[in-house]
């Protein structure tokens, strides 16, 4: 077997570290004229990256490489695929944006691309050093793109927030580690799992606290969620989109296994934890959300409420409930693209406008735009038969199913709250009429993206199957029994 090679499980990492490299040296040698012909050989990376994947880190079965220190299974397969597929969205979004911005530095897809390596160790990191490397190499590359237009005083702010921030949360997940290690003698997911079996000492549950709040500030969940909007009105719109997508998507891949593999046995205890940030996150996203005049702070909200719901599957603590987990965040991966591809196409007179008002007439001047925007609303909404009405059923299903009543219900009425903000929106495009229109025509990239996740969106019930098949198989492989 090719995964039984000492490097076998982790080859689409390595390879895609290498072609970051050999990338950062064409770019120096070519110059910032070569942005879109390494913007497109980017994506081409992350396609190869897929393909290895499935050859060397394939479905079924668990592989251990680096003495225990990183994991390949089905889980961490179903979660690398759409982290790729979430950042190869964001670099064909930036393509257009840094040209016409006057932007265009070759540094930025290499970037995107080293945060990607950083993503894909964290959702197989097995030992708690090589969580924390794969989730630094990760950030440290986010605080480069949030800060990448220099000559903006938002987008330099956007990054010394998250910077400032992202350290303390750094600094809170150590230690929380450091707890873990002194009251267990050790930092690898498997040892801590037996090392479980009774009465877990004080010590441990706070630092367990402590390594949760570190990964909750990650997926901006409350009360670790105060960077997130200036973040993201403040970061170029292309880093805004990618934050939005498969950063969470690997942090709260990276949150389950956490929470699971080494901690599974006693999930009593931390449950509390991921009901009280999910409760929180939840009624915030629906509540602060309402008054944003901003469509990028209210898509910052929006995010932190989804997180709060993708967050009752893992409170759940169950196989069912992380297989609702995986299903909602690659639902809502989806669902952001196309939001953002929109948000990116809202310009007037070749200038780039984010109030909501800006909407305005919008189904007149561009009618398949309001379309596809109505459908990302109504799906985030939760309106059936979209596909984010099925992403929120999962994950209150697998709640209820644990008895968790209350956060079910909790979650049900913030869903109905929210989706005054969502309609909002769609009344500004159909029912108002429009003080200045759109610039047109659209991109061709910016077109195929929302034609494509619009699709997904809309149709998702007629075949959900892979979906919901490739979930169920990355959720058993962190319930082996």
């Amino acid at each position: 077997m090719l995964g039984s090679l000492v490097l076998g499980p982790a080859i689409p990492e390595i390879f895609l570290a290498c072609a970051g490299m050999a990338l950062l040296l064409l770019g120096v040698f070519q110059g910032n004229r070569s942005l879109r012909s390494l913007s497109w050989l980017t994506v081409a990376s992350f396609a190869v990256t897929a393909v290895l994947l499935y050859i060397f880190a394939g479905w079924g079965g668990k592989v251990i490489a680096f003495e225990g220190m990183f994991v390949a299974d089905s889980f961490a397969l179903f979660a690398k695929l759409f982290i790729l597929l979430g950042s190869a969205v964001a670099v064909i979004l930036s393509m257009d944006y840094l040209e016409r911005e006057n932007a265009a530095r070759f540094e930025y897809p290499v970037v995107i691309l080293f945060a990607t390596v950083g993503m894909m160790m964290m959702v197989s990191a097995n030992n708690l050093m090589s969580l924390y490397v794969g989730l630094e190499l990760q950030s440290l590359s986010l605080y480069i793109a949030a800060a990448f237009r220099r000559d903006s005083l938002r987008s330099t702010e956007a990054g010394l927030k998250y910077f400032v921030l992202g350290a303390l949360s750094s600094g809170m997940l150590l230690y929380g580690s450091s707890m873990i290690y002194g009251f267990t003698g050790s930092t690898d997911f498997a040892v801590l799992a037996q090392a479980l079996g009774g009465e877990p000492s004080v010590g441990l549950i706070v630092g367990i606290v402590f390594l949760s709040a570190g990964l909750a500030f990650k997926v901006s969940a409350v009360p670790f969620h105060m960077w997130t909007p200036d973040v993201y009105e403040g970061a170029p719109t292309p880093v805004t989109a990618l934050f939005a997508s498969a950063p969470k998507f690997a942090a709260i891949a990276l949150f389950c296994r956490v929470m699971v593999e080494p901690f599974g046995e006693i999930a009593s205890q931390w449950q509390q934890i991921i009901v009280l940030i999910s409760i929180g996150s939840m009624v915030l996203g629906a509540l602060a959300a309402i008054m944003q005049t901003n469509i990028k702070r209210l898509m910052a909200y929006s995010s932190i409420g989804h997180m709060g719901y993708a967050l009752v599957g893992l409170a759940a603590g169950s196989e069912v409930g992380v297989r609702g987990v995986l299903i909602y965040m690659a639902i809502y991966l989806v669902m952001n693209v196309g939001t953002f591809a929109v948000i990116l196409c809202m310009r007037q007179q070749g200038r780039l406008v984010e109030n909501i008002s800006d909407l305005a007439g919008l189904s007149r001047t561009h009618p398949m735009m309001a379309v596809a925007l109505t459908i990302f609303m109504f799906s985030m909404a939760g309106i059936p038969p979209l596909a984010g009405f099925f992403g929120k059923l999962y994950v209150f299903l697998a709640a209820i199913e644990a008895g968790l009543y209350i956060l079910a219900v909790i979650g049900v009425v913030s869903s109905v709250v929210g989706a005054f903000y969502y309609l909002r929106i769609v009344k500004v495009m159909y029912f108002d009429e429009p003080v200045e229109e759109l610039d047109s025509p659209v991109r061709r990239e910016l077109g195929t993206v929302i034609a494509v996740s619009g699709l997904f969106t809309l149709l998702f019930f007629l075949w959900p199957a892979p979906i919901l098949n490739g979930a169920a198989q990355a959720a058993a492989a962190l319930f082996p029994g």
